[in-house]
């Protein structure tokens, strides 16, 4: 018979340890619930000493697999787990479907993980937020939304949706920068060999001649003993610099003075601040079309949003619809996202009774220009790459053919 080792709260509220026997985990939970005791955490005794490392059979092909989630693993489990709650499946069973229906280890492990928690009494939403490495937090904001209002599935539905036109917005992204970084690659290969191979004959030539070179010349030079004496040591340099910069980005102080340049910059912070507005208007439209209220509505949308500068923005504004204030007015002052005509629609869609649908139509008009200047973006980083390619390799040929052309007076 299982062993089931289990964490639970008492009568008087402190909190027990202990081993049981049962068929299965359901009549452990029954054996619990006689002995007066609430679970908090039960766990088959195996499957424990596999988390702990302990060498039982199947543990080693657990570490060797992948311990993350994939998005396309967490989309397909959003939207099957939508349909079966449509169909009227029982949460429960759902999960018990989607667990054995899972090929990847790791996915496998995380939807049991969800489901046993679930089982024992935690809401799905705060079982979900137990693992923030694969539901974000706009995710698990949507969920609890959508218990709290008997609507999960279409909740569950609209996050797939979600997921899928970011994977698409991204994969478009990456397909238009390959060129880019391609010609990039090779312009720090064509600037390697000059540095290293070029610049050291003319240096030899330059030697010989008594006279000071011009300034350019004498920068590229250094440049280019500082690239064959010391490269080692650039290299681990560049690498211990990115390597602070990349915790400086994921502190908090960090992050939000890159989110405000990134906002500020002429030609990234429109489309970051139009890609938001979007992602807003749509959760916040479906949301109020399934029946949410409007403050729990705009806190859940605002999670959304991703920018912590914007988030803040929005959350004054969702201050002032709490005392009392019309949302077209109230998001007034959230002017890098909201434009003057959104804001009028949105306050005549407030008036007609008609926000949900209005928003859900911004939403589109908004990703359908987002998508189209997302290409110009694109296609204007091409030509810009090819001119600061040509305007390195250029002052490199500029800085040794000066010298050249003066080189009659150094003889004189």
């Amino acid at each position: 018979m299982p062993t089931f080792s289990y964490k639970a709260l008492q009568t008087d509220g402190k909190v027990a340890e202990g081993v049981l026997e049962a068929a299965g985990r359901p009549d452990a939970l029954r054996q619990m619930e006689t002995l007066g005791l609430r679970p908090v955490n039960l766990l088959e005794k195996s499957s424990a000493a596999v988390k702990k490392g302990s060498p039982a059979a199947g543990s080693l092909n657990f570490n060797f697999a992948s311990k993350k989630v994939s998005a396309k693993e967490l989309e397909n489990f959003t939207r099957l787990l939508s349909s079966l709650l449509a169909a009227g499946v029982p949460l429960s069973r759902a999960l018990v479907i989607l667990h054995k229906e899972a090929s990847a280890p790791a996915a496998k492990a995380k939807w049991k993980e969800i489901h046993d928690l679930v089982v024992d009494g935690m809401s799905l939403a705060n079982a979900m937020a137990k693992s923030p490495e694969t539901f974000p937090r706009v995710y698990v904001a949507m969920v609890e939304a959508g218990e709290a209002g008997g609507f999960l599935d279409v909740v569950l539905a609209q996050i797939a949706d979600f997921q899928t036109r970011e994977k698409e917005l991204k994969s478009k992204v990456l397909t238009a920068m390959i060129y880019p970084c391609i010609l990039l690659f090779l312009a720090l290969v064509v600037l390697s060999v000059l540095l290293v191979f070029f610049i050291p004959k003319f240096q030899k030539v330059f030697a010989s001649v008594h006279g000071s070179l011009p300034m350019i010349t004498q920068l590229v030079i250094g440049l280019s003993y500082l690239v064959r004496s010391y490269g080692f040591f650039v290299v681990l340099g560049i690498v211990a610099i990115g390597f602070l910069v990349r915790a400086w980005f994921v502190s908090e102080k960090g992050k939000r003075m890159w989110e405000g340049i990134v906002l500020k910059s002429p030609l990234v912070g429109p489309l970051i601040a139009q890609f938001a507005m979007a992602r807003f208007c749509r959760m916040l439209g479906t949301l109020l079309g399934a029946g949410v209220p409007l403050v729990q509505g705009l806190n859940v949308s605002r999670r959304s949003i991703g920018n912590q500068i914007l988030v803040d923005t929005v959350g004054q504004s969702i201050e002032r619809v709490q005392q009392g204030g019309r949302l077209g007015q109230s998001l007034a002052d959230c002017k890098i996202l909201f434009s003057g005509s959104v804001l009028e629609m949105i306050s005549v869609a407030e008036e007609s009774g008609r926000l949900d649908v209005e928003l859900v139509r911004v939403a589109g008009v908004t990703e359908f220009d987002l998508d189209r200047n997302l290409k110009t973006a694109v296609a204007f980083a091409e030509p810009l790459m090819l001119f600061l390619i040509a305007g390195f390799i250029g002052v490199i040929f500029i800085s040794m053919l000066l010298p050249i052309f003066s080189l009659q007076d150094y003889i004189k």
